[in-house]
């Protein structure tokens, strides 16, 4: 029972729950050993919540204190858990201890370009996660500087690197077809997802989310409305990491994708090992399967087919290619991969688009050849007779 007018409750696993409804209508939790703790941590969160944002006379809060508690209100209410694990890491890992060290611990234009320098030079990260860190400085500042004088001037200072054109991982279609083969001749039915992924382009994420009813067998398609990920807890106690089910990477990542008609065959004699449309299909259950344990399975059958082994994100960019080199257009390709526009298709794939310009020159030269060089003859012998 919940003590009265407090929102404390306790579980059926023994621990208590305090609950705490906050401004934009949303409630907030806490958890801990005993009633008396949890009746504390509300208190202080909810005089938190109060004194955020709102400086006393003569008070100034430090970068620090800024950004801690920006990162407090991004509770998994507010985002997804996977994105507030990016924000949670990069702001301790990096923004954060940036400012501990800094002799002047107060947003600053000069603070600020002192900070990305910091980053571009840091030569052990990668390029993306440089990119990554600075775009989830640029998300808390907006939030933190909000209603500051010097907001235009200090956020126009981030400057967020451009993305490098590089090449992604692709299997050959002799490696295609060694793993599709591989796959056929599997006695682990979860193999079937891999080929899946060769013919409709989904995420890890996205394969291990998907369940049997999202798979219209009269109209041939597959909807994507889900993915699995398996983040860090928060939580002081229990395990390190929790496995969750959400939703895609995008609201373009929620789609609906045509399959051919072989896969159709193929899962239509692999669903009488389902119960229910309920179940994943995958996992075979209501409980999805681990996206690291998909992957060793990804891995196994790499080693049995005798590929090179590669990340499972090559099996979407080998998808990708593929429907280049057969001439799909970059709009529906771009709809089919779930992406939010179609210049991100373009960048990623530049080396495929550059082979099929190739190609397309090529048709154009083979086109000069049987028509306009026979023709000039022609012509040359017609005005020299002139």
């Amino acid at each position: 029972m919940p003590r009265r007018g407090e929102n404390i409750y306790k579980r059926k696993d023994g621990r208590w729950e305090g609950r705490l409804l906050r401004s934009d209508g949303k409630y907030q939790y806490v958890y801990a050993k005993s009633y008396k703790e949890v009746r504390e941590k509300k208190k202080n969160l909810q005089e938190g919540i109060k004194s955020w944002g709102k400086k006393k006379p003569g008070e100034v809060y430090s970068a620090t204190e800024l950004f801690e508690h920006w990162l407090k209100d991004c509770t998994f209410d507010r985002v997804k858990p996977s994105t507030y694990e990016n924000y949670y890491c990069c702001v301790q890992k990096y923004i954060i201890p940036f400012f501990k060290r800094s002799r002047n611990d107060q947003i600053t234009e000069l603070q600020v370009k002192q900070f990305i320098k910091t980053i571009y030079d840091e030569a052990l990260l990668a390029e993306t996660y440089k990119r990554k860190i600075i775009s989830v400085f640029k998300t808390a500042l907006r939030e933190i500087l909000k209603s500051a004088n010097n907001y235009t001037s200090i956020l126009e200072a981030v400057k967020i690197p451009r993305t490098k054109t590089t090449t992604v991982q692709v299997f050959s279609i002799k490696e295609q077809r060694l793993i599709e083969n591989e796959v056929l001749k599997s006695n682990d039915k979860r193999a079937l997802g891999v080929l899946l992924c060769f013919y409709t382009g989904i995420r890890l994420g996205e394969i291990c989310a998907l369940k049997w009813g999202n798979i219209d067998f009269e109209a041939g398609t597959v909807s994507i409305v889900g993915t699995v990920s398996r983040t860090k807890s928060f939580q002081k106690h229990g395990k390190r990491t929790t496995l969750l089910v959400g939703t895609p990477k995008s609201s373009n990542s929620i789609r609906k994708i045509p399959l051919p008609d072989f896969l159709l065959k193929l899962s239509n004699k692999s669903i009488t090992y389902a119960k229910n449309d309920n179940n994943y299909i995958l996992s075979g259950s209501d409980v999805p399967i681990d996206p690291r344990t998909f992957q060793k399975l990804f891995k196994r059958i790499l080693s049995s087919a005798g590929v090179k082994d590669r990340k499972f994100h090559a099996i979407r960019h080998t998808f990708a290619t593929r429907a280049l080199e057969l001439g799909v257009d970059i709009k529906t390709l771009s709809e089919i991969l779930g992406h939010s526009n179609v210049i991100i298709t373009l960048n990623v794939y530049a080396h495929s688009l550059m082979e099929q310009k190739k190609i397309a020159i090529g048709k154009l030269n083979e086109m000069h050849r049987t028509h306009m060089e026979d023709s000039s003859f022609a012509v040359a012998n017609s005005v020299g007779h002139d």
